[in-house]
């Protein structure tokens, strides 16, 4: 149970996480396979063993963990593309009158309908843990529309929850360039070989650098050509990588084996005690971290009014 990528939210209101309460919520919205004529569903999951009794809230040490699943048919638009010009041209040629918008578009559906019982069933999970304490919920996910889609089922299933990204004083990518262009970063951080970088104006291009010596004169100069960082790879202490982009997402991240290797030993040789070890080491350790990245950054944002 280690995250690999990172989208950070603040809670803005006090929420009290009480786990009974959590756990009876959620299963109100289970996650449960398509019907015939379902395109998706969406739902929450046990995020750790299976079957009817695994609860879908564990709790550890103060941290939560949740999960969701979802499932969709897929059906590619050139498919039924195909499909509704074959009978469009059927029609055409059938009736000898042309096929106008509105017909096109009730034909398109039946297509779909009819197509839908045989499409392939794609099926994806995302978790999230919450620090309450912190006023924290971290998503694993570096997309935005994934993590939205289970911060709102979360939200319908509990009624409320008032979360925020979580942003900084100073755009990232300001801050990013001048760890590159004076090749020292903040405090316990370190630069590592890779690197986005890209011109500030209109249509302006985009160098993507890996397995780079970013202290190099080539890179140096496309720093004073006014290129920006918007993408850089970084190790925080003896702990953990990670790929950080101007959006404040946190991509790629990889706890070092020291620290699996502790999860083990604390974990045993029980399967769920494992992973539970493994969530508890990985949050008490985004603890420590998050608070110091957000710093190096230029400390955390606070709109007013909050």
């Amino acid at each position: 149970m280690w995250f690999r990528n990172l989208l950070v939210y603040r809670l803005t209101q006090n929420v009290p996480f009480d786990v009974e309460t959590l756990e009876a919520a959620l299963a109100a919205k289970p996650a449960r396979p398509c019907a015939s004529q379902e395109t998706s569903t969406y739902g929450f999951v046990a995020p750790f063993g299976k079957g009817a009794d695994a609860p879908l809230v564990h709790a550890s040490q103060g941290f939560l963990l949740i999960a969701t699943r979802k499932e969709e048919r897929i059906l590619p638009s050139s498919v039924v593309k195909d499909a509704l010009k074959e009978k469009v041209d059927e029609i055409e040629a059938e009736q000898m009158r042309k096929v106008y918008k509105k017909e096109r578009d009730q034909l398109k559906d039946d297509i779909v309908q009819a197509f839908l019982p045989r499409a392939f069933i794609r099926k994806s999970g995302t978790f999230a843990a919450i620090d309450a304490e912190r006023g924290l919920v971290l998503v694993n996910s570096a997309s935005p529309r994934k993590a939205e889609d289970l911060l709102s089922t979360l939200r319908e299933a509990i009624g409320s929850l008032p979360v925020r990204p979580l942003t900084v004083k100073v755009a990232p990518s300001a801050t990013l360039t001048d760890w590159v262009k004076t090749q020292k970063a903040a405090d316990d951080f370190f630069v590592l070989d890779e690197c986005e970088l890209r011109d500030t104006h209109e249509d302006g291009g985009v160098v993507r650098c890996k397995r780079q010596d970013l202290t190099s004169d080539e890179i140096q100069q496309h720093l004073e050509a006014g290129k920006q960082v918007t993408q850089l790879s970084l190790a925080w202490q003896d702990k953990l990588s990670f790929v950080l982009d101007d959006k404040t997402v946190i991509k790629r991240l990889r706890f070092e084996e020291l620290l699996q290797e502790q999860a083990e030993q604390d974990g045993g040789d029980d399967a769920l005690a494992q992973q539970d070890a493994s969530f508890v080491l990985m949050m008490l350790t985004l603890r420590e971290f998050l608070p110091a990245l957000f710093e190096a950054l230029g400390g955390e944002e606070i709109p007013q009014g909050i």
